[in-house]
């Protein structure tokens, strides 16, 4: 299994898929260990969130599912979710924020 879990970082490294890694330091978050398969769930803490990355070429698709677990690993953190999706490979990339419109109404007010 390690040696799957290695050929597939590097396989990523190769074809120039920025790495949650590099997403995670990109936005000044902070990673967790093994991708949030620990005690830690999610990708990484970003201020008052928890962040899931998603890293496509073409698509991405959100559904209750996926944003329910979002929601979960959030909670468990007592944190908010958010969902980064990173759509496209080499320098043709679009990074887009799924977070709560409730939380989004939050941040604007206080920038008002």
């Amino acid at each position: 299994m390690d040696i799957l879990v290695k050929l597939t970082s590097t396989l990523k490294k190769v074809r120039g898929i920025m790495s949650e890694k590099n997403e995670s330091k990109r936005i000044g978050a902070k990673q967790h260990k093994n991708s949030g398969r620990n005690t830690t769930k999610g990708d990484a803490t970003w201020g008052q969130f928890v962040v899931d990355f998603k890293e496509v070429s073409k698509s991405f698709t959100i559904n209750k599912e996926v944003w329910a677990k979002a929601t979960t690993d959030a909670i468990r953190g007592n944190k908010d979710p958010a969902i980064i999706i990173v759509l496209g490979e080499g320098n043709s990339k679009v990074r887009l924020a799924v977070i709560e419109l409730g939380i989004l109404e939050q941040l604007t007010e206080s920038q008002e």
